[in-house]
């Protein structure tokens, strides 16, 4: 009697791609079917669009992330807590900070870095929100600097202020809560609300490049209104350990000086596969319609580290947790195909039912469905957003452990 092995399928991550793949497959597969294993260097997931409230001391760190345990089936699949060096693709082998993980099909949803675009002194000098750690990092520093503030005899203005450099998606929700923490955090300090300067600084020559212009004259307006200075077409040369040097055109230089420098200008895919020689563009990779890599059948790459282009405009998507969840269901689709050797492979196609950008606690833009949103209305619609990825993965009761509710 011959016994075949059954496939091994080795998940990378546990961000939005990687966690539902995960979940879709242990309810898709039976345990006799494939192993599933899934790696991540922390034991829990975090919710990636939450953390610009954590970074802003909004809302509490432990909010926005919950334990993998608590979603995953750990008779069907095997949880490694670890951290991802490099594919070797040729042996089929993933290998780890403490070992290595063989796989039959593997999917990379390592999510991505911060683009610094070699900047000099932004690795050095200024935060990023990219993960819990550095949210935690980015609310403690602010709030350092306004307590030493308080206890300076020499009074350092330059405390006071706040950079944040770009004005995407990331930086102008992290400056709507930063906007709303600042009366609050004054109070706290005994500091001058006047004194304080929130200053967003964008080589491109609008903000929220893309999105609809009547929407961004809002959003611009309503962050003007809670003190958020724009310096737009102005592009960070440098930054030190006292702020940053700008640069508008060719001969106007300047020295902002500040406290505190939040980068949140451009993520790349991750460098693990660069490491790993898979070829791809600032750490992401041109993937097939069915999500699987050229020229090796037997890995996905989802989320941060793929590359779709959007052929009506003939640009790249932008990397956001809704395209890395309906890229998660095709990717478990198809692994399950290929477990059971039916039917052709599905093609992604990304359909994009809208997007919300939040400006602080009850205020935000969006399309959605193809209508226009302001205000409390879009930020109903935000919340509503962020509770759907909670039930996606972990059905009503991560909701309600987790969820966002305003009961009026």
């Amino acid at each position: 009697m011959i016994h075949l092995r059954k496939p091994k399928i080795v998940i990378l991550g546990a961000g939005y791609g990687g966690l539902l793949t995960t979940v879709r497959l242990q309810k898709s597969l039976g345990v006799n079917e494939a192993d599933i294993v899934l790696v991540n260097k922390n034991p829990y997931h975090y919710e990636t669009t939450w953390l610009h409230e954590a970074s802003a001391g909004t809302m509490h760190h432990d909010r926005v992330r919950y334990d993998i345990k608590d979603v995953v089936d750990r008779h069907k699949v095997d949880f490694i807590q670890d951290s991802v060096v490099e594919v070797k693709t040729e042996e089929k082998v993933v290998v780890l900070e403490n070992g290595e993980v063989s796989y039959d099909y593997l999917v990379i949803a390592l999510g991505g870095e911060p683009e610094t675009f070699g900047i000099q002194g932004l690795k050095e000098y200024a935060f990023s929100i990219t993960n819990i750690n550095s949210a935690r990092q980015i609310r403690e520093h602010i709030e350092y600097q306004f307590a030493q503030y308080g206890t300076d005899v020499e009074k350092k203005e330059e405390r006071l202020t706040i950079v944040v450099g770009g004005a995407g998606f990331t930086g102008i929700e992290f400056l709507g809560e930063l906007g709303n923490r600042m009366p609050e955090l004054c109070k706290d300090y005994d500091i001058d609300f006047h004194k304080v300067k929130i200053i967003c600084v964008e080589a491109a020559p609008m903000v929220l490049p893309g999105f609809d212009p009547e929407l961004v004259k809002y959003a611009v307006s309503h962050l003007e209104k809670k003190g958020v200075e724009f310096r737009i077409g102005t592009a960070i040369k440098e930054c030190t350990p006292n702020g940053i040097i700008v640069a508008k055109g060719e001969d106007e230089v300047e020295e902002i000086k500040a406290g505190t420098v939040v980068w949140a200008a451009g993520v790349r895919g991750n460098s693990v596969i660069e490491k790993s020689g898979i070829e791809a563009m600032r750490g992401r990779v041109k993937v097939n319609p069915d999500l699987r890599v050229p020229g090796h059948d037997e890995m996905f790459i989802i989320g941060d580290c793929s590359l779709i282009i959007n052929e009506e405009i003939n640009r790249p998507y932008p990397p956001t947790a809704q395209i890395a969840m309906q890229q998660a269901e095709l990717t478990a689709k198809n692994l399950t195909a290929l477990v059971r050797n039916s039917e052709e492979l599905g093609t992604f196609t990304p359909d994009i039912k809208g997007t919300v950008c939040s400006l602080g606690e009850d205020d935000a833009i969006g399309m959605v469905f193809g209508k226009k949103l302001f205000g409390t209305k879009a930020s109903f619609m935000k919340k509503m957003i962020d509770n759907r990825a909670l039930y996606m993965i972990g059905g009503p009761s991560l909701v309600v452990k987790k969820g966002k509710f305003k009961f009026i």
